[in-house]
């Protein structure tokens, strides 16, 4: 059992993984910092100063944070976008370095065509 963790554990799959996880988490860091201190002003400034974390309504004893919600999903859009451009980027990077060599054209000796086996048939019954 402890073999079979071992080689688990060693796969290229799993550390991929891992290391996949950890940029994750810091990515997430580098996005939260730029929508917080870069995109939102931006956006403020644009729609009249509002901040969207400061955004609420309360309802009785609750407090609706909806601003939070809106830089949730300003986060979202931002993630999704900047992976959908990483993922294009190492897709093209892979295309060019694995270029199929294009295969060489194998000239096929042309045969008879229908017409002459048939005319062939044809003769060869007459002259029986």
């Amino acid at each position: 059992m402890l073999r079979e963790f071992r080689d688990f554990i060693a796969r290229g799959n799993v550390i991929d993984l891992a290391v996949g996880i950890i940029i994750g988490a810091t990515f997430t860091a580098i996005v939260s910092s730029l929508v917080e201190d870069i995109v939102n002003p931006l956006l403020g400034l644009i729609i009249g100063g509002i901040d969207f974390s400061e955004l609420s309504f309360g309802l009785r004893d609750a407090q609706f944070m909806y601003g939070n919600f809106i830089n949730a999903i300003i986060k979202f859009l931002i993630t999704a976008w900047v992976v959908f451009l990483l993922v294009k980027a190492v897709n093209r990077m892979r295309s060019f370095r694995r270029q199929p060599e294009p295969e060489p054209v194998v000239q096929v000796p042309k045969g008879p065509t229908t017409e002459e086996l048939l005319t062939e048939i044809r003769d060869a019954l007459r002259a029986r």
